[in-house]
């Protein structure tokens, strides 16, 4: 909770116990009524109307302190002639309030005091309204700046004498080369003129799996140099680079999405002037036909009944029981492992209508498997082998095959790394472990078809003996939570910068209705943008991602899910929504809480109007006074919360 929402909330309390300790000294210890006084002193003190002065001089006080801000805002608005929303109608409401206690204090001579502790009550449940509505979207993203992480800080330019000089990528004209070591972030695009190696791009890409390239290959800014060292001639400028176009895309898209009304908002630009109008028409009209009656002492009347009209016209259960029921579901969301930000990101998420998913880390597990090992038969020793090979690798594939087999005794073995193509091990038995590349550069036949599977092949003593298959695996509830979308009519659709047969396979096992494979960053905001411009308006589009290229995409979205478990700090930043459990099921539960929340919320509105519109009447007739008018909108407002606090009961 910030500083300034704590100073709030102090004020409410302060507030609050101020006007109960008036109201209950008003209504029930007779302090400052005269009937506790003797008959004289009574009379005396009624007669000078020090009572009701008194009394209205504690609650304006209250009032003041509890409602400056909205009265300061509502003055503004008049000036700029922004009138009509809620903090007007508070302000009017509320001073007619005051105005209807003055009038029938001094005509009564302090018999009969009304308004004070309602206009006083009015702003005080408005401000509580409206702390739960500002606490709620304070949860609001902070600046991607964790993402700023991907921005490399330097570029070793290559020198004619073969040395390095470290200078700032911004400096390196197209043409130059670089050289780029293990460990360093590559920080301009171009292609490998020597060297090979494998490339990290999840940064990029969301791609596991690390990238093999050696000479003649393109590299992007933002990848990973894992293994060996590489010089890359430049061929773009680095504020034109592959980095430098993800860090714009999240500065501008923020910019695109448009911040929604709330629904009270709304409402109140319409109900303020309608209400304000049929008050001064009921105050007027009257008050002229009886005039030229020849009884303008009417008037009276009917400005009483107008001043009553307006006051029971606050809508108090409106304004309370609409941020809790968005504060409830916000809560209840966060007590499943749901993190959402805002209360018009949780009425987006009432109203999403296509899902789109990143595919690595999302959908899948981002760690890999073995899947299949060739021949059968020989299973144990073709990963016996491989997996001797693999011992000293942190690679996440070979970190797969030693999963599947298991620690081994590689002592008496030399290992040695062959960047781009894998191991070669010489010892009591001479292995080769790699891809297809490696067999073929030691003349090894290659006994297997190539297939669009990520294979590792396994040859000993100079015969191929075996392949292994591995795959990134499908998330835990993934398959359920995906039905569970198509079965809420959901349209489903995946991104991925991955290549074309994983995609597929994993589309085809999640029921998707549609994938786009071997995109990058700005492939996937452009498909967005398609998606966005095909959707009906009212409709919204939820994208679901985990890693830092993702972010651009998140925000741009109507509303941003990511993957809080293993997701990148800078997607949690840009995201609307977050499942802190990393898990998929959350989703259409979190959109469960959404439609059950803003259901409850219209049953509200239409609850209290129907309600009030039947007081109104009664009040502009005549016949009911103040307080039973008063009775009716609290307990309006009453039914309304306890509505609203149902949003945290789901499963």
């Amino acid at each position: 909770m910030t500083r300034k929402l704590k100073r709030r909330l102090r004020r409410i309390i302060i507030a609050l116990v101020l006007f109960l300790v008036i109201l209950i000294t008003d209504k029930v210890t007779p302090l400052i009524w005269p009937d506790a006084m003797p008959y004289g002193l009574a009379s005396a003190w009624q007669e000078s109307g020090l009572g009701w002065i008194l009394l209205f001089g504690l609650y304006f006080a209250v009032y003041i302190y509890i409602g400056y801000d909205v009265l300061k805002k509502a003055f503004l608005n008049l000036i700029h002639g922004r009138m009509l929303d809620e903090n007007f109608l508070m302000t009017v409401a509320t001073i007619g309030a005051f105005g209807l206690g003055i009038y029938t204090s001094v005509s009564t001579h302090g018999e009969q005091i009304e308004g004070f502790d309602e206009a006083c009550a009015v702003l005080l449940f408005y401000q509580i309204g409206e702390w739960f509505q500002t606490y709620a979207v304070g949860k609001s993203r902070a600046s991607v700046s964790s993402l700023m992480e991907i921005r490399p800080d330097y570029a070793n330019r290559l020198l004619p004498d073969e040395t390095i000089e470290q200078v700032s990528p911004e400096t390196v004209e197209i043409g130059e080369v670089i050289r780029i070591l293990p460990g360093e972030r590559v920080p301009i695009d171009g292609t490998v003129v020597q060297g090979a190696t494998a490339l990290d791009l999840r940064a990029l890409t969301g791609e596991s799996v690390p990238k093999d390239v050696q000479t003649g290959e393109k590299v992007l800014s933002g990848s990973v140099n894992l293994q060996g060292t590489i010089d890359v001639r430049t061929e773009k400028l680095f504020a034109d680079s592959t980095v430098t176009r993800i860090l714009n895309l999240v500065e501008n898209a923020s910019d695109l999405k448009s911040r929604s009304e709330t629904i009270i908002s709304r409402f109140a630009k319409y109900y303020t002037p309608i209400v304000v109008g049929l008050a001064l028409l009921l105050a007027v009209v009257p008050t002229l036909i009886a005039g030229f009656g020849g009884n303008w002492a009417a008037g009276s009347v009917w400005t009483y009944r107008a001043l009553s009209f307006l006051v029971v016209s606050c809508p108090c259960a409106l304004v309370i029981s609409v941020p809790l029921t968005f504060f409830a579901g916000i809560g209840g969301a966060s007590k499943k492992g749901i993190l959402i930000k805002g209360s018009s990101h949780l009425e987006r998420l009432a109203h999403v209508s296509v899902a789109v998913f990143d595919k690595t880390g999302t959908l899948t597990k981002g760690t890999f498997c073995v899947t299949e090992v060739l021949p059968h038969d020989l299973r144990d020793e073709v990963l016996f082998y491989a997996a001797i090979a693999e011992s000293q690798s942190v690679h996440p594939i070979a970190q797969s095959i030693q999963a599947a087999t298991g620690p081994v005794d590689a002592s008496g073995y030399r290992l040695e790394n062959v960047p781009g193509m894998g191991v070669k091990v010489s010892g009591e038995r001479n292995i080769l472990c790699g891809n297809r590349k490696l067999l073929e550069s030691e003349n090894v036949p290659c006994l297997f078809d190539e297939t669009d599977q990520t294979a590792v092949y396994v040859a000993v003593d100079g015969v191929c003996m075996g392949k292994i298959c591995v795959a990134d695996q499908i998330k835990d509830g993934a398959k359920d939570a995906l039905n569970e979308l198509n079965g809420m009519n959901i349209r489903t659709v995946m991104l991925t910068g991955d290549a074309e047969e994983p995609a597929k396979e994993v589309a085809e096992t999640l029921s998707l209705s549609e994938y786009h494979a071997g995109l990058l960053p700005e492939d996937k905001v452009s498909r967005v943008e398609e998606l966005l411009k095909n959707k009906n308006e009212k409709d919204m589009l939820c994208f679901v991602g985990d890693g830092i290229n993702d972010a651009p995409v998140l925000m741009r979205s109507d509303i941003g899910i990511a993957m809080g478990g293993i997701g990148s700090d800078a997607a949690i930043e840009a995201s609307d929504v977050v499942l802190m459990h990393d898990d998929l099921k959350d989703l259409p539960l979190a959109m469960r809480i959404a439609r059950k929340a803003l259901r409850i919320c219209y049953e509200n509105i239409w609850f209290a109007l129907l309600v009030k519109v039947a007081i109104l009447i009664l009040s502009a007739l005549g016949l009911t006074n103040m307080w039973l008018a008063v009775f009716g909108d609290v307990g309006v407002a009453v039914i309304a919360i306890l509505n609203a606090m149902r949003t945290e009961r789901i499963h």
